[in-house]
């Protein structure tokens, strides 16, 4: 290491944090020293973070040891101003030279614009990492997202989670603070059964490595996170299963563990018969557990549960876990059973008890809709209205079930379950899950015309009705979820090719709540809101910022139209010569901003002028009908490719001819001429942005 740079340590022991924001806390942390050493002026190679359920770290590596010596000037008086007709010193200046601890014999003078001034240069001396970090540390440790702090015995401190040590190291040395309430030192502690006493960290390199093996304890939360895949993955493997991985799980199961070991546990193969979502909710919900299947696909009668400790007993272990799932998979069964005492019709005159949004009625209200709004999408699809009706009749009722009230992610799930045994149209038992589909980002879709139309309903029933009430989402706030059913909406009519009018379909969504008024305006707000929703999406297939702007300001109703045109102009892009008639298209559009008049729909040739005028009409004049006609077919991607063979016509027009000619009869003529050229992109797209 370079004599001049040092290796940093921070770690803050204690009670356990919570383990849905231990990596956020990290982050923060990390984020919060790394502006502190910026600010300071503190250059560093790294930083890193490390987080376990009882502590959060960071290090830094290739720490400047100190601070660059640097010079800073102090500006005062005029040098007018600084003497008077004599040559002596006014008090504005000896006042200015005392301000700085200086004599007017220190004071230099400085050629600006506006003359010369007195300034004073003071040498200002680095000050040592060592006396910088402790404020450092402290001011991103209150800068953490904390909602809620919280104080213990009597102590004024307030942090996630009452805080047992603080460690600070430079090198070899403890940097000697007070880190919320705690004197710094240079120990540790370790794993509260197997390692509770003491440890000392010599230096910040060794952090890692002591902690794992004196401590059982791995800081590394990435490397702890890894463990356990590894660990479930073979466990799954020994008792010729597959594990199932749930990514976010896994991370809360690493924010729970500071030395994670799988075991292997056992339920009564009876359990089987409910539906096996309803079991693998009970096991990740409560208790933490990772499922195996079989290699059929099909769910065993088997968990795996990560012991945070290497017991002596793992068979004492395993037993325990076992005897906890018993009763969460018996309530399962019980309210299995239970729901299916009843047909599913039963539970609907329930969601009248339900307020959906007070100024948007109940749950049976929102029902009465989809019943409406559904048959209104899928009979164009081809779907037969009673079908479609039937499926949103049922599609909110096992809401009001056991099963779905003990687990609500089961939505949807359960009532294609309940749906099936009580022998439904197989369309609306799955229409009744795929509703809800996509549920988050790259989820499937759905699959069936009727699922199609019944999720394109239920979110657009959502996103007008709160939209309409004017509870538009701002900021993170979006507590119904519309910017997720908006881009859901969309990918399930551009990714399913649905050929559906979006403008319609809002109007006709709007119609049904009577508590809005439906007017023009709103229905383009909903419409930019929703279509807002692709840019990001889009953006993730490389589709640029500029490309889909291209598209978006022409508005086309059908998404479809909007997926075939984005193609159209990528491949457009790609094309020879297309930079030079985009540039062409912005020409245009600002010659015929700057037209304040109406101009001729049809262009009169016998007032051309010039060769290149009635050469780039006969181009125009070519292509026109085949272009139409390619629109017309939404083969936006041929239109385009033969629109840009226009190119050398358009450089050859704005070379040779004056727009703006003396004769308003001959300049209407051509800016009609060039408005007919832009009139017939804009049909595609407005590739004058890109």
């Amino acid at each position: 290491m370079d004599m001049n740079t040092t290796d940093f340590l921070v770690e803050i022991g204690t009670e356990e944090l919570p383990p849905k924001a231990l990596k956020t806390l990290s982050k923060a942390f990390v984020n919060g020293v790394k502006a502190g050493l910026d600010e300071a002026e503190l250059r560093y190679e790294s930083a890193l973070g490390y987080a376990a359920p009882r502590r959060l770290a960071v290090r830094v590596q290739g720490l400047q040891a100190r601070q660059e010596d640097k010079t800073v000037e102090r500006k005062g008086p005029a040098k007018k101003a600084a003497f008077d007709a004599d040559g002596n010193p006014t008090k504005a200046l000896q006042g200015f030279a005392r301000g700085c601890g200086a004599d007017v014999a220190d004071l230099s003078e400085m050629e600006t614009d506006k003359g010369v001034w007195m300034v004073y240069y003071l040498e200002q001396k680095g000050q040592a990492a060592a006396d910088l970090l402790p404020e450092i540390v402290n001011q991103a440790l209150a800068k953490l997202p904390i909602p809620k702090r919280m104080r213990w015995g009597s102590s004024d401190v307030e942090f996630v989670r009452p805080v047992h040590w603080a460690l600070m190291l430079l090198d070899d040395a403890v940097v000697p603070a007070t880190v919320l309430g705690h004197k710094t030192s240079n120990v540790t502690h370790g794993h509260r059964f197997h390692a509770p006493q003491a440890i000392e960290i010599a230096r910040p390199g060794d952090y890692l490595t002591v902690l794992r093996e004196q401590g059982y304890v791995e800081a590394d939360f990435d490397a702890r996170q890894e463990r356990i895949r590894q660990q479930v993955i073979a466990a799954a493997e020994s008792v010729n299963g597959v594990a199932e991985i749930d990514e976010s799980l896994l991370e809360e199961v690493a924010a729970l563990n500071e030395w994670p070991t799988a075991v292997v546990g056992d339920f009564d193969e009876s359990f089987l018969n409910v539906p096996s979502e309803a079991l693998i909710s009970a096991m990740k919900g409560h208790q933490k557990y990772f499922h195996i299947l079989d290699a059929n696909g099909r769910l065993m009668a088997k968990f795996i549960t990560l012991s945070n400790i290497e017991s002596s007993n793992p068979e004492s272990v395993k037993k325990g876990n076992e005897r906890v799932i018993r009763p969460r998979l018996s309530d399962a069964k019980f309210f299995w059973d239970q729901d299916r005492k009843q047909p599913l019709d039963d539970f609907l005159p329930r969601l009248k008890t339900v307020v959906f949004q007070q100024k948007l009625g109940t749950l049976y209200d929102k029902v009465e809709r989809l019943e409406t709004l559904a048959v209104k999408i899928g009979k164009p699809l081809g779907e037969e209205s009673q079908i479609l009706e039937r499926a949103a009749r049922l599609s909110k009722c096992d809401l009001m079930s056991e099963m779905v009230g003990e687990f609500p992610d089961l939505q949807g799930v359960m009532g294609r379950y309940y749906a099936q045994a009580q022998n439904e149209n197989a369309l609306v038992s799955e229409a009744i899950d795929g509703q809800y589909q996509p549920r988050f980002a790259g989820d499937a879709l759905p699959e069936s015309a009727v699922s199609q139309a019944l999720a394109i309903a239920d979110k657009l029933d959502t996103i007008t009705g709160i939209y309409g009430i004017g509870q538009v989402p701002s900021g993170d706030k979006d507590p119904f979820a519309l910017r997720r059913s908006a881009l859901g909406l969309m990918r399930i009519i551009i990714e399913k090719e649905l050929d559906l009018d979006l403008r319609l379909l809002i109007q006709f969504s709007l119609d049904l709540h009577s508590e809005i008024t439906a007017s023009e305006t709103l229905v383009d707000e909903i419409y930019d809101f929703i279509v807002s929703r692709l840019k990001a999406y889009y953006a993730a297939k490389g589709v640029s910022a500029e490309q889909f702007e291209a598209v978006r300001v022409c508005a086309p109703a059908h998404p479809l139209d909007f997926g075939k045109r984005i193609d159209a102009v990528c491949q457009f892009s790609d094309m020879e010569g297309a930079e030079s008639l985009s540039a062409a298209n912005k020409r245009i559009a600002n010659i015929l901003k700057k037209y304040d008049g109406d101009l001729p729909e049809e262009v009169d040739t016998t007032l051309f002028e010039e060769a290149a005028e009635k050469a780039l009409f006969e181009a125009l004049d070519a292509l026109r009908e085949t272009v139409s006609s390619q629109i017309a077919g939404r083969d936006y991607a041929a239109a385009m490719a033969l629109l840009a063979t226009i190119r050398q016509p358009v450089d050859a027009f704005f070379d040779q001819v004056m727009v703006m000619a003396d004769s308003e009869a001959v300049k209407q003529n051509r800016l009609a001429l060039l408005n007919q050229i832009y009139q017939l992109f804009l049909q595609v797209a407005d590739i004058s942005r890109l």
